[in-house]
């Protein structure tokens, strides 16, 4: 690859700030190694003027949550005409928001929880799913804000307002069943599906602090299942990948109640911004495959300038 200014953009404001930091500071040491001129930028609302003086051949987004990877970023990155890595707004909007990744991917065969929208408020009345289910934003990432409802949970019956849970950071929530079972996720990038790998916590599920605290999670990669349902998951990412249209690297979370067999394998959602830390899936399955940290950035970058040369 000919040397390139790369702007790293990272930080932001999201809830998932920390993590954005370290992976675009993974980024950027990787892209310094291999060569490149890096600029790194801890994003604010000043960053029009900090791009348009930089004026660099390509943004990495190292974002992640909002406004970087729900199409907000991208936007104004296409009105600047900067080319960008990662998925681009509309891929982005969609991919974000949970109920639209359904519109998209339910009817084209692709196997999702059923879910319901309901008012945070009216939780406090009744349970809008029979317990055990899960609540989650509509359009966070990382696991954020995540609360599984069970018999036994501390919340209350019916919950209470005054339990510490998403219904007092979120107007509305996503509703979904408790899907039983073993969590697994597979990458992509660009035309390629990589591996699977499953997630095993050491305690609770694989929350926010599970996934970027080391120890708290082991990961088994590539996962100890079976050909035709590893076959099946890599199938279904890549098909999910193709469908909303994403760009670069993405990355699709399962749950498999492995009772049930192939009827038991669930998409859970599609990240169109995955990590890039230390402790990151993507990283980890394209090691697995042979390629190296430095391999995979530029990969990401190659896409997003010469998408028909990969």
């Amino acid at each position: 690859m000919d040397k390139l200014h790369i702007a790293v953009l990272m930080g932001g404001w999201s809830a998932e700030r920390p993590v954005s930091l370290m992976s675009g500071e993974g980024v950027a040491t990787a892209l310094e190694e291999r060569g490149h001129r890096v600029s790194r930028i801890d994003m604010d609302r000043n960053l029009p003027m900090v791009l348009d003086g930089l004026r660099p051949d390509i943004v990495f987004n190292a974002l992640h949550g909002c406004p970087g990877e729900d199409g907000s970023v991208q936007g104004m990155l296409d009105l600047m005409h900067i080319p960008y890595t990662h998925s681009d707004m509309v891929s982005s909007v969609i991919s974000i928001d949970k109920e639209l990744t359904k519109q998209r991917l339910v009817p084209a065969g692709i196997p999702m929880p059923k879910g319901t929208i309901v008012e945070s408020k009216n939780l406090y009345i009744e349970d809008p799913l029979p317990r055990p289910y899960v609540l989650k934003p509509i359009n966070e990432g990382s696991s954020v804000g995540v609360a599984i409802v069970h018999e036994e949970s501390n919340y209350g019956n019916p919950i209470s307002a005054d339990s510490t849970g998403p219904w007092q950071e979120f107007d509305t929530l996503l509703a979904e069943p408790f899907i039983k079972g073993r969590e697994l996720t597979c990458a992509v990038l660009g035309k390629r599906a990589l591996c699977i790998t499953e997630l095993v916590p050491k305690s609770g599920f694989y929350d926010f602090d599970a996934k970027y605290t080391d120890g708290m999670t082991d990961h088994i990669c590539p996962a100890d299942i079976p050909d035709d349902i590893r076959n099946i998951m890599m199938n279904l990412a890549l098909r999910s990948h193709q469908l909303l249209e994403c760009k670069g690297v993405s990355r699709t979370d399962f749950r498999w109640d492995d009772t049930l067999g192939k009827d038991g394998i669930f998409v859970l959602e599609v990240n169109t911004q995955p990590g890039m830390t230390p402790l990151s899936l993507v990283p980890e399955q394209a090691k697995h495959m042979g390629i190296s940290y430095g391999e995979l950035v530029e990969a990401i970058i190659g896409e997003a300038l010469w998408p028909d040369q990969v």
